[in-house]
């Protein structure tokens, strides 16, 4: 067994290992070479040094990919904070001495390149590649049942220092949250859809600007800015006529002042209303284990959990 970086025939090997492991809860089966050009080599910051993978003789056993994520201003990339944002590895053989090289070489590149803290797992903002490909609406970690990354990172010096849970909505089901609070926010505030909103960073337009994107924003009909805002994502790859689609939510704002009066409940309602009239099947999100507001939020919009993720850091 030995160590290389990516070379521009690769894309067929990756894919390769990747389809190994398709069945795997939230690992994307319709990975192929065409979108691992267009979701990972056609970034503009990727490296192809970051990206290794472990052969015996020309067969690839497995690959890492080593990365970082944006800086504050989220107008470049940053190098003091660096992820493995993913490790896969064939099955069938010594997965975990494979995985364990790899993830040596892994951490070789993000200390060359200057990191400071090395994580396990990509996430917000360590979340340069794979939104998609690997977990639910955003990047989750590493997945609970990805149990060769798990056994890995766990044996390697990295400790869980949060975890992800993912949630899941069949809107065939949903029925709106009717009270005295929502009839108000309905004579308050009015709702704004805009359909492929601008990004508003380039880390933004990295990361969510190949997907198709719809923002809904509650406005006070008195006038003013939005004190409320969702942003949503498809999540199928390509569009397809045979199966309704399913959104991602990738983001809730609500602003300080106005919270806990029930305005995330109502936006979303609103959202969820019409997405039920375009057929949309479900609606997925994700949420920190310690964010017991947003956790909160969408039990009560009647998603359930169905998977979760650790993210892990070296000590």
């Amino acid at each position: 067994m030995y160590f290389r970086h990516f070379r521009n025939s690769d894309p067929p090997a990756l894919v390769d290992v990747w389809q190994t492991l398709v069945g795997q809860p939230e690992v994307n089966p319709a990975v192929d070479v065409e979108v691992i050009e267009q979701f990972v080599l056609a970034k503009t910051y990727f490296d192809p040094e970051g990206l290794i993978l472990a052969c015996d003789g020309d067969r690839v056993l497995g690959f890492v990919h080593a990365a970082f994520g944006a800086n504050d201003a989220e107008d470049g990339i940053s190098n003091e904070l660096g992820t493995t944002a993913l490790l896969m590895v064939r099955p069938g053989g010594d997965e975990l001495q494979v995985a364990a090289g790899l993830l040596e070489h892994s951490e070789d590149y993000l200390r060359q390149r200057g990191a400071k803290v090395i994580y396990g797992g990509g996430i917000r903002p360590l979340n340069s590649f794979y939104l998609g490909l690997y977990g639910g609406s955003e990047l989750p970690g590493v997945l609970e049942s990805d149990a060769v990354a798990q056994q890995t990172f766990t044996s390697h010096g990295y400790r869980e220092i949060d975890r992800t849970l993912l949630f899941r909505r069949n809107l065939s089901t949903f029925e709106a949250v009717v009270d005295r609070r929502q009839m108000q926010v309905r004579r308050q505030m009015v709702v704004e859809v805009v359909i492929d909103p601008p990004t508003r960073t380039w880390w933004e337009a990295c990361t969510l600007g190949m997907f198709d994107l719809v923002r809904f924003a509650l406005v006070p009909r008195s006038g003013g800015s939005a004190v409320a805002t969702a942003l949503f994502r498809r999540m199928e790859l390509l569009p397809s006529v045979l199966q309704p689609p399913s959104l991602g939510l990738v983001e809730v704002w609500v602003e300080e002042s106005v919270r806990r009066r029930g305005l995330a409940i109502f936006l979303l309602t609103e959202a969820f209303r019409q997405f039920i009239r375009e057929n949309t099947r479900q609606v997925e999100v994700q949420a920190m284990q310690h964010n017991l507001a947003a956790q909160a939020l969408y039990r009560k919009m009647g998603f359930q959990q169905f998977g979760q993720g650790s993210v892990f850091r070296k000590e």
